[in-house]
């Protein structure tokens, strides 16, 4: 790309960068949290719409998405899981085609007396901005649009067609990405700026979430002896789950990508519920596991384990061998994704481009990362034949109190995502 257009970029970056950070203030104000995504997502359209862009609103429909590749089930209806996109037409459609992605739902906040400050009352210190989302993604939502506003403010478009998209369910399933390809939304590249310290994501790994439901004897805990405590069924069962996941992280059996990694993935025991009173002996017991895949690990197959690891640690305990977990499967059914394995000439060329955009806005070589969590870039790498680059600003304490957002990183990155999309899609006048 000419250095005058690049250096006119980075001014009109520099020059909107209060308005930027203003906006990714109001945006993380909003509660986002799943189920809670309608105010969020009315901000985020209106900002589209105000800046001239076509806008696809809509709600999702497990119809018309659960027999797609990448799936993940659900627990209930969907309700008010609504999807944006902002929809640039290109007049001369003589560049490639792209997709800027990213999540607008937040996981939940925790204990507010944990926090410092309310987590949906930003604030800025130091340097960083805080506030539950603000890191994971909504910077990298400001990011993404902030570059495609440099553009506009040098009187340039992009000159193929852009698809901002704002989605649901990045937390829980990735349906909301699914849904955008199910609605026809494909391109020769994505960005996704998760918060990965603009590093370019090479590896991520699959997901997979499932419950375990027991059931005990319940009596009164005078007469413990003659009942069957649903809690403490439970402990056998964690304890066999960790010993497969030390299993599943020994050295032969890690890709290349995580060959460096001892503990890659990781078994997490997110949520237990159990009993109904203090002195009886606990009926029932539920609880909810995350355990994570390499690329390339069948779904299927860690399913098979993971029943059998269950259900043969239950047959070893005195009652549950004659009551039988049950096991659930919601959420996560997310395969592992390696852009590092993708050796097409658009894969190539799409890493070229954000190699020398960042190389331009950081005076910094682009570093390479395999991260040990999962993102929605798997729906365009493994089902879309679209090479998804994850890259994003630093931020720390996501999914923990206090989290928070390095604005000049952010600013960075938007520097450099603008210079990217020049670079991919070319330009044209607006």
């Amino acid at each position: 790309m000419q250095s005058d257009l690049q250096n006119l970029l980075f001014d009109a970056v520099d020059v909107a960068f209060d308005k930027q950070t203003a906006f990714l203030s109001e945006l993380t104000s909003h509660p986002s949290l799943r189920g809670q995504e309608q105010s969020a997502q009315d901000f985020m359209a209106a900002e589209l719409a105000a800046r001239g862009y076509e806008i696809d609103r809509w709600q999702i429909d497990v119809a018309d998405i659960q027999h797609l590749p990448g799936f993940s089930p659900v627990l209930g209806p969907y309700e008010d899981a609504l999807n944006v996109v902002g929809v640039h037409r290109s007049k001369t459609q003589t560049g490639r085609s792209l997709i800027l992605n990213g999540h607008i739902d937040v996981v939940p906040e925790g204990p507010l007396d944990m926090w410092d400050s309310p987590p949906f009352e930003p604030r800025i210190a130091d340097g960083w901005l805080y506030g539950r989302g603000g890191g994971d993604m909504k910077a990298g939502l400001a990011s993404n649009l902030f570059a495609l506003d440099a553009l506009a403010a040098c009187g340039l478009a992009p000159a193929a067609d852009v698809f901002y998209q704002s989605v649901v369910e990045e937390e829980c399933t990735g349906n909301g990405a699914l849904a955008c390809l199910a609605r026809g939304y494909t391109a020769d590249a994505a960005i996704i700026p998760e918060p990965f310290s603009e590093y370019l994501v090479t590896a991520q790994l699959g997901v997979i979430w499932f419950q375990v439901h027991l059931k005990g004897l319940p009596t009164h805990v005078a007469y413990a002896g003659s009942g069957a405590n649903a809690i403490e069924a439970a402990i056998p069962l964690i304890n066999a789950l960790h010993q497969m996941e030390h299993h599943w992280n020994t050295a032969d059996r890690r890709p290349a990508d995580y060959a460096h990694m001892d503990h890659a993935l990781n078994l997490n025991i997110g949520k237990f519920e159990g009993g109904d009173w203090t002195s009886s002996v606990p009926a029932w017991s539920t609880f909810d596991v995350r355990m994570a895949i390499f690329p390339g690990q069948s779904i299927d197959a860690a399913k098979a384990e993971i029943e059998e690891v269950i259900l043969d640690a239950a047959r070893d305990n005195e009652f549950l061998r004659n009551s039988l977990p049950e096991i659930v499967y919601h959420g996560f059914h997310a395969e592992g994704y390696a852009l590092s394995q993708d050796s097409s000439a658009k894969a190539a060329s799409a890493i070229r481009a954000l190699d020398e955009a960042h190389q331009s806005a950081t005076g910094k070589a682009l570093e390479r990362e395999a991260i040990t969590a999962t993102t929605d870039a798997r729906f365009f790498g493994l089902y879309a034949d679209t090479p998804a680059l994850v890259y994003g600003p630093r931020a720390e304490a996501i999914h923990g109190f206090n989290e928070r957002v390095e604005l000049e990183s952010m600013r960075r990155v938007t520097k450099a995502t603008a210079a990217f999309i020049a670079q991919w899609c070319g330009t044209e006048d607006i």
